[in-house]
């Protein structure tokens, strides 16, 4: 196993299975099973596969390491990045849960719908 997948293990088991950003269940392994336990479709199982993210970008210096690195679901990993300018990481936790909060954000609001991860950006350091 490759080290970013050991780091993003690590950081899905400590932030309980939920995406940093959105706070909402992800999946490391079987997509088949998580939809089928969630009642979506594998299409829509896919956005909350589990991925790396570099709070800071590679490209801006980041690099590989445990404090640089946080478990995101894909679609708010790929969203971060589209962006020409992509957000610090407490600015676009702050718009994804408003957005969340709007249901405009990718439309899956899964158990109670409120954020439930334990690890926010304010203290993924710590």
């Amino acid at each position: 196993m490759k080290k970013l997948q050991k780091i993003r293990n690590l950081k899905f088991s400590g932030q309980s299975a939920c995406c940093y950003y959105c706070g909402q269940p992800m999946w490391c392994e079987n997509p088949s099973r998580f939809a089928k336990g969630y009642g979506l479709t594998l299409r829509q199982a896919r956005y909350l596969q589990a991925t790396a993210e570099h709070l800071v970008a590679r490209c801006d210096g980041g690099g590989d390491v445990e404090d640089n690195i946080v478990a995101t679901c894909r679609f708010c990993n790929d969203h971060r990045h589209r962006a020409k300018r992509p957000l610090a990481p407490e600015a676009y936790a702050s718009k994804v849960q408003s957005r969340l909060s709007q249901g405009r954000w990718h439309g899956l609001r899964l158990g109670d719908g409120k954020v439930s991860c334990p690890v926010t950006p304010a203290n993924a350091g710590a």
